[in-house]
């Protein structure tokens, strides 16, 4: 999980992620979608798969790119291990504002 977020913290892989949650798209595709070059794309694309977040496949002669549900999976799972502790900070940030808008009232 930490190496995900690691990896998509790069603002041009997080683009990559982005366009590729959309549905799997060739080096091409990318290139023009992000107006970078395709050396910088492909240098992208191979450290995101390195990091096991897309996996390739090969069409004819084009090599077309797509995301790997799992680690996407994972860090979605530990986003929602924070839901408990955040709305229980929201039960008692809202407690506290009813309590001091109560005493407020003549």
């Amino acid at each position: 999980m930490q190496l995900t977020l690691l990896t998509i913290s790069e603002p041009n892989r997080f683009n990559i992620v982005e366009l590729l949650k959309k549905g799997p798209r060739s080096v091409g595709d990318i290139v023009q979608a992000l107006s970078i070059g395709q050396p910088q794309v492909s240098r992208h694309l191979r450290i995101l798969s390195e990091a096991g977040l897309v996996k390739v496949r090969r069409q004819a002669q084009l090599r077309i790119y797509s995301l790997e549900a799992q680690p996407f999976q994972e860090l979605d799972s530990w986003f929602d291990s924070f839901s408990e502790l955040w709305e229980e900070r929201l039960d008692q940030f809202e407690d506290y504002m009813s309590e001091i808008h109560g005493k407020e009232q003549p």
